[in-house]
């Protein structure tokens, strides 16, 4: 005797690869990790960028998800805050002048996932170069930005939109040091 089964029934959904489900679930997921960390802010005294959770979470993503889904993670927080969703530092939108250290997520989250993905998370050592190189990349675009937006000179921009922020990320970077490899030693564990 044959037992017939009974065709399987499906729904749209079940025609969608789960690599891409699995995909922008995490590319949301990290646009709005960014979102979230963005509002735990600390005013900066004179500087017109406060210091934010956001640059950590930026990096954290590129990390974590790697270039492809680190960058388009970023491009979306960019677009979507761009085009009114209230993430950005306080619940902001639209065009700050701090946008370009946003801008500046995209091409850090490209560079740090691809560091990541040849290693660059794995000891402390390389996380601590691996996040030093992707701040350099948000201060590249974001001083420039920073600049045109407001017709400060370059001394003027690093002076309240980099040096402030150094002892910050110095932590920031810290932490992802310590964060990154031991999640990678409790995955080597299981």
């Amino acid at each position: 005797m044959t037992l017939a089964l009974a065709p399987r029934r499906t729904v749209l959904a079940d025609f969608v690869p789960g690599a891409l489900v699995r995909d922008l679930t995490l590319v949301v997921a990290g646009a709005a990790l960014t979102g979230l960390a963005a509002q735990v802010a600390l005013p900066i005294p004179g500087s017109p960028v406060p210091l934010t959770g956001q640059t950590f979470a930026a990096l954290l993503v590129g990390a974590t998800l790697g270039w492809q889904r680190g960058a388009t993670s970023m491009l979306l927080y960019l677009i979507a805050g761009v085009a009114g969703v209230p993430w950005f530092q306080g619940g902001t939108s639209g065009a700050p002048v701090s946008l370009g250290y946003v801008v500046g997520f995209v091409f850090a989250g490209a560079l740090v996932g691809a560091l990541a993905k040849h290693g660059g998370d794995r000891t402390p050592l390389r996380t601590v170069g691996t996040m030093v190189l992707g701040n350099l990349v948000i201060y590249s675009v974001g001083v420039p930005w920073l600049m045109a937006a407001t017709g400060m000179g370059l001394g003027k921009a690093l002076s309240v939109g980099v040096l402030p922020f150094l002892l910050g990320d110095a932590l920031k970077i810290a932490l992802a040091a310590g964060l990154l490899p031991t999640a990678w030693a409790l995955l080597k564990r299981r």
